[in-house]
């Protein structure tokens, strides 16, 4: 995966940084042992970590899963190749988009955003809004798609191949570019809402999301039953709710990363079958317990390189760039020239 002939890259902070220590419900920063102990002793131990047996429980947890974030790139390789090779799919239909899978009012959206002229206030009559945050909701898959591919997706789950976990606080869920999903189903999916982003979130990239990271995360009574508060790693998020039957479970949303406020005001959104939620990757938020059933989430991290080449999202500094699989995490090498002096965000790559 390219972007202008320039290979994806991630930032060096991925080893370091925004490691989550899920019994304390903390991001942590790691180093060394002195230096967890020194900047995050003080959090540690008003959540509940007293002992020096229970600080060396976090620094091995913490270690373990730098190590794990080390190997990676390559396992997760191993992995796809075996999927491809081995797995049978139930429903091999749902891997790559059709306009069958989408709901009608979505393709009138995207219509509506690419006809000439089309501006916010119009884009903004066929979303739902979510106070002042930029959180909306739209329709985005028809109920059909939405059964068949969580059917997929769990007779993936239950299969003997081999699984990677989403991220450090789902323990639940698929990767759907180990399932080969990104290039027939994911980019073209992202490419239809970029005529959306480029309306609603002209300033993080909207126009040029040139790389995502997706993956379907599951909630249910003995897994994961809620996710703590975090941002992602993306410029903006879509969540779409695939179903199945549950109660309670709602989205909250705090504020702006780079704009906290000393008292946060939070929102709750319902999760909807076959809808989607829009909204900033920065923007710091979490998922409340369910309380019966089961739900299934699409989560896409829509990345533009040319807004986070200037700033690595996760550790607030100039990326440091590392060797990456596939879209990496949407950086990219600099050009030889240098930086155009404009205002289109999307020219600063």
């Amino acid at each position: 995966n390219m972007s202008a002939g320039r290979p994806f890259r991630g930032c060096a902070c991925f080893f370091t940084d925004n490691i989550f220590v899920g019994r304390f419900g903390l991001h942590v920063r790691y180093r060394d042992g002195p230096q967890l102990r020194r900047d995050h002793g003080r959090a540690l131990r008003e959540r509940g970590c007293r002992s020096e047996e229970q600080f060396r429980e976090v620094l091995r947890e913490v270690e373990a899963e730098v190590q794990r974030r080390k190997q990676l790139i390559h396992q997760s390789v191993e992995r796809r190749a075996i999927i491809s090779k081995c797995y049978k799919p139930k429903h091999p239909e749902v891997y790559t988009l059709q306009d069958s899978f989408l709901a009608p009012e979505f393709l009138e959206i995207v219509r509506f955003c690419t006809s000439p002229g089309a501006d916010l206030q119009g884009l903004l009559s066929y979303l739902e809004s979510f106070s002042d945050k930029r959180i909306y909701r739209l329709p985005v898959f028809t109920e059909e798609f939405c059964q068949a591919f969580v059917d997929e997706l769990e007779n993936f789950e239950q299969s003997d191949m081999p699984k990677g976990r989403p991220n450090t606080m789902n323990n639940y869920g698929v990767l759907l570019n180990e399932l080969g999903m990104d290039e027939p189903f994911l980019t073209p999916l992202r490419e239809r809402l970029r005529p959306l982003t480029a309306l609603l979130y002209p300033e993080l990239g909207g126009a040029c999301l040139d790389s995502h990271k997706a993956f379907v995360v599951k909630y249910s009574l003995h897994e994961d039953l809620d996710l703590s508060s975090h941002y992602d790693n993306a410029e903006v998020t879509l969540n779409v709710s695939l179903g199945k039957e549950f109660t309670e479970g709602n989205l909250y949303f705090g504020d702006f990363n780079q704009d906290r406020s000393p008292v946060p005001e939070y929102i709750e959104v319902e999760h909807v079958g076959g809808r989607g939620l829009l909204h900033r990757g920065g923007q710091i938020h979490g998922a409340l317990p369910i309380a019966s059933g089961q739900r299934w989430n699409l989560i896409v991290w829509m990345r533009s390189s040319a807004i986070r080449n200037q700033l690595c999202p996760m550790c607030h500094r100039k990326p440091e760039l590392v060797e990456a699989e596939g879209f990496g995490d949407g950086f990219t090498e600099p050009l030889e020239e240098e930086e155009p002096q404009t205002v289109d965000v999307c020219a600063l790559g």
